[in-house]
């Protein structure tokens, strides 16, 4: 399989997201340059797990999502703003020298068969995280509706985007929004979710209690 532009960087991007870049490295300026060139401008993002994504040097993981390309402003010199969307997970079979930009032979991974996912295992997900941001609200004397937060992250009909979704709303760490996008099926996704959501319910209560 050919090789494809990578582009790692130090967040887990989730399937669904929208992400902004502004390019200026020459490198990734060659890789812009390239994905433009063809009928359907995209990239691999994979996240670092080690390192920096600057000068190179950096530790990646095998598991991320192909970003679309949807608007560029070139600015003449090197500089790119790109606008994209994140769109099928894949899985990096091999990586190839970064010549000039990382590269990396891939293949798309939908989402294996796994045991059902219940609608209202999700509703309960979504009622917690709910629960969560009403915590923050009250103790910070904010006027907002959590609701909006789950509002909408269920329109596609499908499990797997709808957790996805979901993830994308809820401020984890990068592990956990990786064990998100690397779980294999929707089932196992919604169980990285539900760890993490615990996580961050955790970590909210201990900064709470302190202040």
């Amino acid at each position: 399989m050919a090789a494809i532009p990578m582009f790692p960087l130090q967040v887990a991007m989730l399937p669904g997201e929208e992400l902004p870049l502004r390019i200026f490295e020459p490198r990734y300026t060659a890789l812009v340059r390239d994905c433009l060139a063809t009928d359907d401008p995209a990239f691999g993002v994979v996240l670092i797990e080690a390192g920096r994504e600057v000068g190179g040097g950096d530790t990646r993981s095998n598991v991320g999502a192909m970003a679309h390309i949807t608007d560029v402003a070139d600015f003449g010199d090197g500089r790119y703003r790109l606008k994209c969307v994140m769109g099928e997970r894949i899985r990096v079979l091999e990586w190839q020298p970064d010549d000039p930009y990382p590269r990396a032979a891939v293949e798309v991974w939908p989402d294996e068969p796994g045991a059902a996912v219940a609608v209202d295992a999700i509703r309960e997900i979504e009622d917690r995280m709910v629960a969560l941001f009403e915590r923050i609200a009250a103790a910070r004397g904010a006027q907002v509706d959590p609701r909006e937060v789950v509002a909408g992250a269920d329109e596609s009909g499908d499990a797997g985007k709808w957790l996805y979704a979901l993830a994308a709303r809820l401020p984890m760490g990068q592990a956990d929004r990786y064990a998100v996008l690397a779980a294999p099926s929707p089932a196992e996704r919604l169980e990285a979710l539900r760890e993490g959501l615990e996580t961050v319910t955790a970590l909210v209560e201990f900064q709470l209690s302190g202040e």
